[in-house]
C-alpha cells in the first residue's frame, strides 16, 4: 500500500508563499496523475493543480498563475509552490495520486496538511 505523506503547511500572512511537499512510499510513476486537494469542513473536497506523468498540468482558476505544481520523480516527490497567498486559500491541502484500471481507477490520499492564511 503506497503511503502519501504531506508537508509544508502553516500559517503565512496574505501575500506571501508556502511550499507543500508530498513524499511517497513508492514510485510517484505508478501513479498516471498526482494532484492537490482541498477541503474546508463542511464542503467537497475540490481540485486545485494535477500533474500528469508527462508534466502535464492543470489548474483551477482562482490558483491560475499564483500557484505552480511539480514533481521530481528521483525524489517520489510532488510539490504545490503557492504564492501571493489570500485568505480563502484557508484549508486542509491533500496530496491525491490516481491510478487508472479496475473501472473507475484507485485514489490515494495523504492525510492532509493545514494552510492558515492570516494577518
Amino acid at each position: 500500500q503506497v503511503q502519501l505523506v504531506e508537508s509544508g503547511g502553516g500559517l503565512v500572512q496574505p501575500g506571501g508563499s508556502l511550499t507543500l511537499s508530498c513524499s511517497a512510499s513508492g514510485s510517484i510513476l505508478n501513479f498516471n496523475a498526482m494532484a492537490w486537494y482541498r477541503q474546508t469542513p463542511g464542503k467537497e473536497r475540490e481540485l486545485v493543480a494535477s500533474i500528469t506523468t508527462t508534466g502535464s498540468t492543470n489548474y483551477e482558476d482562482s490558483v491560475k498563475g499564483r500557484f505552480t505544481i511539480s514533481r521530481d520523480n528521483a525524489k517520489n516527490t510532488v510539490y504545490l509552490q503557492m504564492n501571493s497567498l489570500k485568505f480563502e486559500d484557508t484549508d486542509v491541502y491533500y496530496c491525491n495520486g490516481y491510478q487508472k484500471g479496475g473501472g473507475t481507477g484507485t485514489n490515494y490520499w495523504g492525510q492532509g496538511t493545514q494552510v492558515t492564511v492570516s494577518s
